[in-house]
């Protein structure tokens, strides 16, 4: 993880409810724990780059929708 991690900012909680999954379904679809999940939500984990791009195939988006610097 990067130093400025703490400047990414993340649209996964919005996009995930839009998508009308919960967390525990996201993570079965990406293949990572619900967890994980929710540490990306909240800011506190950066996912990799592989992670990222799993998670933006099962919302059905780009990363660039899912994550960026302010």
């Amino acid at each position: 993880m990067g130093k400025n991690h703490e400047k990414l900012l993340n649209n996964l909680e919005q996009l995930r409810k839009s998508a009308e999954l919960t967390q525990q379904e996201l993570s079965i679809k990406a293949e990572v724990s619900r967890k994980s999940i929710n540490a990306i939500e909240n800011g506190v984990y950066v996912p990799s780059t592989v992670l990222a791009l799993k998670i933006a195939k099962t919302l059905n988006c780009k990363v660039e929708d899912l994550f960026m610097l302010p």
